[in-house]
C-alpha cells in the first residue's frame, strides 16, 4: 500500500466558536500505480486533503503512512525531503517564476536536490520534450499561453522522476480543448508508471480516473469506480 490514511482530522481554531473541521475522520488507501481523482465542491476538504497527502501539511489527528513511513512523526526537514524526492505537484495557477524561462523553471527543483549540471540539463530537456515544450525552452511564462505554461509546470513536476504526481485542478484555468490535452498528458504519465492523484470539482474530469473519491463537508461520501460513484 503506497498511501494509507486513517481517521484523519484537520481542525482549525479547535474548541472555539469559529472552529472549522476541514477534514472530519477521513480514511482511505491508494495503491502504487493508481490514477485516483478526489472530487468535491468548494469547501468539501479536497485541497486540504491534497495538502496532507502531499506532505505540505499534517493532520490535527489521525495517521498517515506513505510507503510505510509515518508522516505525522516526521520533522519539517524530513517532510521537505519527501516532497522533493517523491512527489511532483501541479497547480491550477502554474506557479512558474516569471523572470525565469521554461528551462530555468523546470531546472529549479533539480538544483534544490543538489543535482549536477550535466544530469540537470538532461533531465530538464527530457521533461520539456515529454510535454512538447523543448522548442520553447527559452521563453518566459509571459511569452506563453496558459496551456503552454501548464505543460512547463508539468515538466517541472516530472523532472525529478517522482513516483507520485498530485494535480490540483490542473485544467481549471484552461479552455476545454487545452484542458483535455493536459489531462491526456497526465494519463500518459500514469501509463508510464506514475501514481496520479487528481483534485477536481468537475465530474467529467474525475470520471477519467480509475477510482473516484468524493468528499463532502470533510468526509468521504463515495469511494469506488466511476460506475459506482456516478450511478
Amino acid at each position: 500500500m503506497l498511501i494509507h490514511i486513517e481517521d484523519v482530522y484537520k481542525i482549525y481554531n479547535e474548541g472555539k466558536e469559529s472552529e472549522v473541521r476541514a477534514l472530519n475522520g477521513v480514511s482511505l488507501d491508494i495503491d502504487q500505480g493508481e490514477f485516483v481523482s478526489i472530487i468535491g465542491q468548494s469547501g468539501s476538504g479536497k485541497s486540504t486533503l491534497m495538502n496532507i497527502l502531499g506532505c505540505l501539511d499534517i493532520p490535527t489527528y489521525g495517521d498517515y503512512r506513505l510507503d510505510g513511513t509515518e508522516i505525522t512523526e516526521c520533522t519539517d526537514r524530513q517532510l521537505a525531503h519527501i516532497r522533493n524526492r517523491r512527489i511532483g505537484f501541479i497547480f491550477q495557477g502554474y506557479n512558474l517564476i516569471p523572470v525565469l524561462d521554461a528551462r530555468e523553471n523546470v531546472e529549479l527543483p533539480l538544483i534544490y536536490q543538489g543535482m549536477g549540471a550535466e544530469l540537470r540539463r538532461a533531465r530538464t530537456e527530457e521533461a520539456l520534450a515529454r510535454v512538447g515544450m523543448l522548442e520553447r525552452q527559452h521563453h518566459r511564462p509571459g511569452e506563453m499561453s496558459g496551456g503552454q505554461q501548464q505543460r512547463v509546470a508539468i515538466a517541472r513536476a516530472i523532472a525529478t522522476h517522482p513516483s507520485i504526481l498530485m494535480a490540483d485542478e490542473p485544467t481549471g484555468a484552461l479552455d476545454s480543448k487545452t484542458g483535455l490535452h493536459v489531462l491526456e498528458l497526465l494519463h500518459s504519465l500514469h501509463r508510464d508508471g506514475a501514481t496520479v492523484i487528481l483534485i477536481t470539482h468537475d465530474n467529467s474530469i474525475a470520471a477519467t480516473a480509475d477510482r473516484i473519491i468524493r468528499l463532502a463537508d470533510g468526509e468521504v461520501v463515495a469511494n469506488g469506480r466511476r460506475e459506482e460513484v456516478f450511478a
